[in-house]
């Protein structure tokens, strides 16, 4: 037994984030995710290009750490009572998280989505009890936004919240107490940049900001869809909010700055417009040459994390986000007929040409 127990001691010490004993629960087993090194790239680059393997929370994505953490949020201010309902408008990962989340509590879940997202996220969303309302996408300005259709529903129903993910900063919390930590105990406090996009502004706003408070000098940097104001308000210094196209990636890019992102908005470094043939390609690489099955979004972030090794030069290190996997997205992402219908087959080159399977 003395050996065993030395033998964990010392495993927990060279594996940042290993929990020896019993998980309690799903909420127990949120977080502690790997932290990998992508030797490709990095060969490529020169720099660590490290990435936080989010998709290997118990509910698949980077959103569980929110979801959880919003759900408390409400419980810590007494706005939900046992055998209440929870109540959400989310892209889907977010939606998912809760859904798992609300499970695990014993609380009903009813999420408002846009319908431009993949079935699968919706089939998920319904498999795992939630009360699933995929709405037409339209601006938040707009009362018909999602959003603002989930607000009215909690505000109609007894013992039930709108956890409010875009603004409510428990969002942002879940990352500077869990997120942010945990990168850096398993970098061992030696990293030079962060980069991820940011949808609610909670992943990007509250892991830059723990970093930035460990060391000032990492460097953190926006990484934007086509479509979303982020790239534009940060390389205008705050006042332009230009938005141009479109973006296949979900739940990414944004149209205004969330509360989440309002408070860290000053800590940003710069920011990259990732294009839709760069994340397609990317994420075609990631799983050919790492054998890593991730979504647009995740790839995105790759991306991003690339192009600011090279701006940084060789020798750094710089850690990004692998918000989900492929699981959700694949009856698009590797489907001929969609790509060639979104002009993203030619993106793809041809040696890797072999992992489009479906029609």
């Amino acid at each position: 037994m003395n050996r065993l127990s030395s033998f964990v001691r010392a495993y927990s010490t060279v594996q940042p984030g290993l929990r020896p004993g019993i998980t309690k629960g799903f909420v127990g087993a949120i977080g502690n995710t790997p932290l990998i090194r992508l030797n490709r790239l990095s060969e490529e680059t020169g720099s660590d290009i490290l990435a936080k393997a989010e998709f290997m929370n118990p509910g698949g994505s980077v959103k569980d750490r929110a979801a959880l953490f919003v759900v408390k949020d409400a419980e810590e201010k007494g706005l939900i009572q046992p055998g209440g309902t929870v109540v959400e408008g989310t892209a889907g990962n977010t939606g998912i998280g809760l859904a798992h989340v609300c499970r695990a509590k014993g609380y009903k879940c009813v999420i408002y989505m846009p319908n431009t997202q993949s079935q699968e996220k919706i089939d998920l969303l319904r498999m795992l009890g939630a009360e699933v309302y995929p709405v037409p996408a339209v601006a938040f300005d707009n009362p018909q936004n999602y959003n603002h259709q989930a607000k009215r529903h909690a505000e109609s129903l007894s013992n039930a919240v709108w956890t409010n993910q875009f603004d409510n900063i428990a969002n942002r919390r879940a990352h500077i107490e869990t997120t942010g930590p945990e990168i850096w105990a398993q970098t061992e406090g030696r990293m030079d940049g962060f980069t991820c996009a940011t949808g609610t502004g909670g992943t990007f706003a509250g892991t830059a900001r723990y970093l930035k408070t460990q060391d000032s000098n990492v460097k953190a940097y926006i990484a934007d869809p086509p479509g979303s104001v982020l790239h534009s308000y940060v390389q205008s210094g705050g006042k332009s909010f230009d938005r141009e196209g479109g973006s296949i990636t979900e739940g990414i890019g944004q149209g205004r700055i969330t509360d989440n992102m309002a408070q860290d908005v000053d800590i940003v470094d710069g920011s990259f417009c990732v294009r839709d043939e760069e994340s397609i390609n990317m994420l075609y690489r990631l799983l050919d040459e790492e054998g890593i099955y991730v979504g647009a979004s995740s790839a995105l972030n790759v991306v991003a994390a690339v192009k600011l090794a090279r701006e940084l030069g060789t020798g750094k290190r710089i850690v990004t986000i692998l918000a989900d996997g492929a699981y959700r997205y694949q009856s698009r992402l590797f489907s001929r007929s969609w790509l060639e219908s979104k002009k993203l087959d030619n993106a793809i080159p041809e040696h890797l040409q072999k992992y489009i399977v479906l029609p």
